[in-house]
């Protein structure tokens, strides 16, 4: 689990492509705190480190993620926003983020306001469908709260922490960005509407809309008591 503060811009230091996935090499000051089998997020996308060496550490990043994300183009040299994955004693500053990439969106607009800056985000209604105004949303694995929401896409405001210490302050038109949605959206969604077929929380099967479960459970009981 992550928040979305990001602890530091590491740089990709190496690719190593094959047809079995890409085995990514990142310099980082979070190496001295990393250990073998541990998370870390790197543009909102949680990896295992596989090494860590000089400074560095090593991930594996299988097909699905290449497929869900933007680090199919990750190159040698690019920086990256890093998160070590938050203890149970650490303090949630952002929001619940799993690492589990739900698409890529696309810088359409970028434009100052003040001492913030405003990103205009494009992305497809199968992600925009779980976006609310002042909800909030991870972009390449920085909490953010979205400021505005249409049918094309999102804006978020940036402050100047957030352009200082994050690879969005140098994001321009048409660069992409890894997104994801708040997942409690995602189970709300199912278990309003569950498909046809699918089993809900009680075990019975549901037809359509209708929760059997649910709605069983908010029945009265019998003799009308509460």
């Amino acid at each position: 689990m992550f928040t979305g503060l990001v602890e530091d811009l590491g740089t990709v230091a190496g690719v190593d492509a094959t047809y079995e996935g890409v085995r990514l090499t990142v310099r980082t000051a979070l190496s001295g705190e990393l250990a073998e089998g541990d998370s870390i997020a790197v543009n909102g996308v949680c990896l295992t480190a596989t090494a860590i060496a000089d400074g560095a550490f090593r991930a594996d990043v299988m097909h699905e993620t290449l497929h869900r994300s933007s680090l199919a183009a990750a190159a040698e040299g690019a920086p990256v926003n890093l998160e070590l994955a938050l203890r149970a004693d650490g303090r949630l500053g952002g929001h619940i983020m799993q690492g589990h990439v739900d698409g890529v969106g696309e810088v359409a607009e970028v434009r100052e306001d003040g001492f913030s800056r405003v990103v205009t985000i494009a992305a497809g209604p199968d992600l925009l469908r779980y976006v609310v105004e002042k909800g909030s949303i991870a972009v390449d694995g920085v909490s953010l709260t979205v400021a505005r929401v249409d049918a094309a896409g999102f804006d978020v405001s940036l402050i100047p922490e957030t352009l200082e210490r994050t690879t969005l302050g140098a994001a321009q038109p048409g660069a992409p960005v890894n997104l994801e949605v708040d997942v409690m959206a995602k189970y709300a969604e199912k278990l309003l509407h569950p498909a046809p077929g699918a089993p809900d929380a009680a075990g019975s099967s549901a037809q359509g809309d209708e929760l059997p479960g649910l709605a069983g459970a908010m029945r009265p009981a019998p003799g009308g008591g509460a």
